[in-house]
């Protein structure tokens, strides 16, 4: 969580506000990939 919050201050602070979509998604992905991609799947395949 410390991670988020420090990624979350350099965002911030630096004005790096197109990140934040980037960081979204790779939230999803991991998501994606710690449950086996079964439960979070079908989301995952209607943003694309």
């Amino acid at each position: 969580m410390e991670f988020l919050i420090d990624h979350w201050d350099f965002l911030r602070i630096r004005k790096k506000y197109w990140m934040i979509p980037l960081l979204i998604m790779v939230i999803i992905l991991l998501l994606n990939v710690l449950s086996s991609g079964f439960a979070i799947a079908p989301f995952i395949y209607t943003i694309y």
